[in-house]
């Protein structure tokens, strides 16, 4: 198949131009509801290692790292600045997980926003003895390399031209072996949604709350996810059920796959 011919294609135009105005919008439902989020039950303690997007730094996930540490996660940032594709930056990654997993004494969840959930993936398949879960938020790990909006900016960012690998596509898609779960948004203005589905198999899930790709993040229907997720116990792993959830909060459709 060549690059100029693929059926799933980046999200429109007006999608990726609302962006920047529906993001704060989260950020703001956000205050407005973490009295409530912050009575969510509390976590058992165990590390979560948290990455960011292409092109940002550890700032952009401090709202989603400090809500995870109020209920009492031992919550990590990534370590290595902003996000700019580079040689030997999955290893360095790798390393850092390593680091806290032994310092902490026990397997880590990780957590990508966008391309960090990528990375998050990737290791997870790498070191999986040290890796609890993997939740990402809208990552584009399945479908066409450039079914998003930010292929140019990849390019810029890393010095090389993203080209469509099938054989490297295909291994991408492939989930970790521990429980994995993809929150998207058919809204996201920036990956194509149908980028950030997980096959379907006993460890894998998909969520879907309505979000724009830079408000994922901040969006108070991805926290409550993302708590709800790290709660559960990877030996005792069970989908996420929205009738579970507050009706007037959280409104998603959860899947197994598409």
């Amino acid at each position: 198949m060549s690059e100029a011919k693929f059926h799933v294609r980046p999200p429109s135009p007006w999608l990726l131009l609302m962006e920047g105005g529906r993001a704060p919008l989260e950020y703001a439902a956000t205050l407005a509801t973490m009295p409530w989020l912050k009575r969510l039950p509390r976590g058992d303690g165990h590390p979560v290692l948290v990455f960011p997007g292409l092109g940002a730094s550890e700032l952009s996930t401090r709202p989603l790292r400090r809500f995870l540490q109020g209920l009492g996660y031992a919550v990590h940032d990534w370590g290595l600045g902003r996000n700019r594709p580079r040689a030997g930056l999955l290893d360095a990654c790798g390393e850092r997980l390593a680091d806290i997993a032994r310092q902490q004494g026990r397997p880590v969840s990780l957590v990508g926003w966008s391309l960090g959930g990528v990375y998050a993936r990737e290791l997870a398949k790498q070191r999986q003895a040290q890796t609890r879960c993997v939740i990402t938020l809208g990552s584009p790990f399945a479908g066409h390399m450039r079914a998003n909006n930010a292929a140019r900016a990849y390019e810029l960012m890393s010095g090389r031209a993203l080209r469509h690998d099938p054989e490297r596509a295909d291994r991408l898609r492939r989930a970790p072996g521990v429980p994995t779960t993809s929150i998207y948004s058919k809204t996201d203005g920036v990956v194509a949604w149908q980028c950030s589905l997980n096959d379907a198999a006993a460890h894998t899930e998909n969520i879907e709350i309505p979000a724009s790709h830079l408000g994922l993040g901040v969006n108070p229907l991805a926290l409550y996810a993302v708590a709800d997720r790290l709660r559960q116990d990877p030996m005792r792993w069970q989908r996420f059920d929205p009738r579970a959830a507050p009706r007037w909060l959280f409104r998603v459709d959860a899947k197994a796959a598409a």
